[in-house]
């Protein structure tokens, strides 16, 4: 396994299995890439990953979730870790949500849903390259 990880969010499990493979397919064995379907998922993976020396490079989060909205996640993860880059994944995010995930999550990109596999994997592959 990899010692560098993206980690996907998406209450949706047809979204989270279509990232997981479209990364896997395009970075290999370059990083893991760890899935989770809510919030308190991510924040247990992130906590796993962390304990087994894997680092989390980058997050691609959902907007709209059950519980917590992916702009909240990700302000909260850039709060406890302001490494790990940030992506919103999104097809019903508002503007002022956007633009507050931005401000306050050194959001990289928000790219709508659905989404075109070359957009998400250049948008990763870009802000990964910029380390």
């Amino acid at each position: 396994m990899s010692n560098k990880a993206i980690l996907c969010v998406d209450d949706e499990p047809i979204v989270l299995k279509s990232l997981r493979d479209q990364i896997s397919r395009n970075f290999g064995d370059k990083y893991a890439c760890e899935i989770a379907s809510s919030v308190e998922e991510a924040w247990e993976v992130i906590e796993e990953l962390c304990g087994e020396g894997v680092k989390v490079l980058l997050i691609v989060s959902d907007w709209l979730m059950p519980g917590i909205k992916g702009d909240e996640f990700l302000i909260d993860v850039h709060q406890k870790f302001p490494n790990i880059i940030t992506i919103l994944l999104t097809g019903q995010a508002d503007e002022a949500a956007i633009t507050r995930t931005q401000a306050e999550a050194n959001l990289y990109a928000c790219i709508s849903k659905p989404w075109s596999e070359e957009e998400l994997l250049s948008a990763i592959e870009t802000s990964l390259n910029q380390r």
